[in-house]
């Protein structure tokens, strides 16, 4: 049976992450998505909290502490704070999970320290690809073994891309199943282009073309077809949360609103299309939240989640898109300004109709 009381411990770190969105977050959103840049200073007071290294191997210095259902919970709470903070905080699970789950021996040596060390590091996971019929089932990205080494050829979109980057997981297919390789960021044959994006712009991203990259058969994932399939499944619930948190920011300002403002004498939280939008909205970020909870508590007991993560976040591009836009309208006039959040929160929301796996849980 399904329980999702969260455990002492899960509560007890929603709670602190909700703390620090609310304290170190939530004030510096539209600076840092003016500034196209995440706070380095945010990144390392996240990085003290351990948000990503406790999920990771204790044999690598991680808490070993691996939970889809904490990994959702810490998500929301952020991507409530800022979006594009939130994927910035979580990167290093694009490259330490994949690692962690599928990885080598060696793979593991060289990527996991760096991720659990005094400083923060930055990850990375190159699935998306700048077309207009993109199935992240099947790439259009090629790897094909050329002796002891891979050759890579094709072009991906939305890949974090933040300063101090060293490696990314590239998605591609070989004989029509998937496959992944680490990827220096310098590697020969490696072109990235930084992206200017509507929205998410704290995180920043680049287009890759891969021009016959060459990497040596060492740097392939040691998981097969299913296996990536079951990561994708872990980046698209995460992906869920990080919508719900994003939803659930744009309700709450605009329950506040509404409360306060006043047409005719009385809030307009009073007037009935008001009050149908906020009931409305709030049903949808309760109902997306449960379909998140369910794929990731399937995660965690081993079972495939692959339907009920894509259920949750086909619910969940909605979801986003509908709450932050239904904000702007409660906000009226001034949803549209810049000094009001609803406005950054509908474009960062926009951006979930293209992303996967832009985080891990």
């Amino acid at each position: 049976m399904i329980d999702f009381d969260p455990s002492e411990e899960q509560a007890l770190i929603r709670e602190t992450v909700r703390q620090f969105a609310e304290n170190e977050l939530r004030p510096r959103a539209r600076e840092c998505d003016e500034a196209a840049a995440p706070n380095a200073d945010v990144l390392a007071a996240a990085h003290e909290l351990g948000l990503v290294a406790n999920a990771l191997p204790e044999a690598h210095g991680g808490g070993g502490e691996l939970s889809a259902i904490t990994g959702c919970l810490i998500a929301e709470e952020l991507a409530w704070g800022d979006l594009g903070l939130a994927l910035g905080i979580l990167s290093p699970a694009l490259l330490g999970l994949p690692a962690a789950l599928f990885g080598t021996a060696e793979q593991q040596k060289t990527l996991l320290p760096g991720l659990v060390g005094p400083s923060p590091g930055a990850g990375s996971l190159a699935w998306v690809e700048p077309r207009f019929d993109f199935d992240a089932h099947h790439p259009q990205t090629t790897a094909k073994r050329d002796g002891d080494e891979y050759v890579l050829d094709g072009s991906k979109c939305f890949v974090p891309w933040q300063p101090g980057l060293g490696h990314s997981w590239v998605v591609a297919s070989q004989d029509g199943e998937l496959v992944a390789f680490l990827v220096a960021a310098d590697a020969a044959g490696l072109k990235a282009e930084p992206e200017a994006n509507m929205g998410v712009r704290a995180l920043p991203t680049a287009e890759l073309t891969l021009s016959s990259v060459r990497v040596p058969a060492s740097a392939r994932l040691a998981a097969d077809d299913a296996q990536l399939r079951c990561l994708l499944a872990r980046g698209r619930t995460a992906l869920t949360a990080c919508a719900v948190g994003v939803a659930r920011a744009a309700y709450e300002l605009s329950l506040a609103y509404a409360k306060e403002r006043e047409t005719f004498g009385s809030p307009i939280a009073t007037k009935q299309a008001i009050a149908f939008k906020l009931a409305d909205m709030a049903t949808e970020i309760d109902g997306t939240r449960l379909l998140a909870w369910e794929a990731a508590w399937r995660l965690d007991q081993g079972l495939d989640a692959t339907r009920e993560a894509a259920l949750a976040i086909d619910k969940a591009r909605r979801t986003a898109l509908v709450v932050t836009d239904g904000a702007v309208q409660v906000f009226g006039g001034h949803g549209y300004i810049r000094d009001y959040l609803p406005e950054m929160l509908l474009r960062n929301a926009r951006g979930f109709a293209s992303f996967e796996a832009l985080t891990l849980v």
